[in-house]
């Protein structure tokens, strides 16, 4: 199994015992967003259902958050199971449709300045999810 990069600390957007959101490394787009299952699980369908739902409610918040902080009007969602480590992607696409959105280059990002406000948009649509929890 591949390691996930270890996500800078700036880019951190939540985090509790399961999982943690941040901002890509590696974005294909602004706001390029990883979800990530903490514990070392190869594939999706390894997780139990209650796990599997908690992930998908933090991945749900989180699209909710990236429309409303980013004001797109879609959030592509991909699991790639590249690495052997469950996880999400959330792309936000902008004035492209289709396949167009995720055929950027990704370059290492080096400004985590959009991460205060999805932060405080995840925390406000997490209070509306918060009976999921």
């Amino acid at each position: 199994m591949h390691k996930l990069p270890k996500a800078p600390k700036e880019s951190m957007i939540y985090e509790d015992k399961q999982v943690y959101v941040c901002l890509a490394m590696y974005p294909l787009t602004k706001g390029h967003t990883i979800v990530v299952w903490k514990k070392p699980v190869k594939d999706i369908h390894d997780l139990s259902c209650k796990q599997y739902e908690h992930l998908m409610n933090v991945v749900d918040i989180t699209r909710d958050a990236l429309l409303k902080t980013l004001k797109v009007k879609k959030v592509y969602l991909l699991y790639m199971d590249e690495v052997k480590h469950v996880h999400w992607h959330l792309v936000p696409r902008f004035n492209e449709k289709g396949v167009n959105a995720l055929l950027h280059i990704p370059k290492r990002a080096k400004d985590f300045s959009l991460t205060l406000k999805i932060k405080r948009e995840f925390s406000e649509v997490l209070k509306k999810h918060k009976k999921d929890f």
